[in-house]
């Protein structure tokens, strides 16, 4: 497959894929006229790589994950300290963003919204 190809397969952007094989992530085999060439093998690392990305994994822990894959003498005690680490941050983004909606929420609530120039909302902003 080429990378259109792959791409298509796969779901993700030709630009991605490149940007995988520029930082390492893949390397897939080359033609003769120097055009990627992706094989099954390729197709699976790359769709690995895409639902590692839609959980949130960084590239670094995608590169952790993606040889941790392909070790086949892996312990999965590593694999779960991962994931386990990348859920505790996720975990603390939700509640980051929980408290943020509980800010803004009241302050919403507490605002007329009309004609008068007084805004608790931006007060609340100016106040730090």
């Amino acid at each position: 497959m080429n990378i259109g190809e792959i791409a298509k397969r796969t779901g993700m952007p030709a630009k991605t894929i490149r940007y995988y094989e520029d930082i390492g992530l893949i390397r897939p085999h080359r033609d003769a006229n120097g055009y990627r060439k992706f094989d099954e093998p390729g197709f699976h690392k790359l769709a690995f790589l895409g639902r590692a990305r839609a959980l949130g994994f960084s590239i670094e822990d995608c590169r952790k994950l993606l040889a941790l894959y392909e070790d086949e003498t892996r312990a999965s005690a590593d694999v779960k300290k991962l994931a386990q680490e990348h859920l505790r941050q996720i975990e603390g983004k939700i509640s980051q963003l929980r408290t943020m909606q509980e800010t803004l929420t009241n302050l919403v609530d507490t605002c007329a919204g009309d004609h008068r120039p007084d805004c608790p909302i931006l007060r609340d902003l100016a106040s730090g």
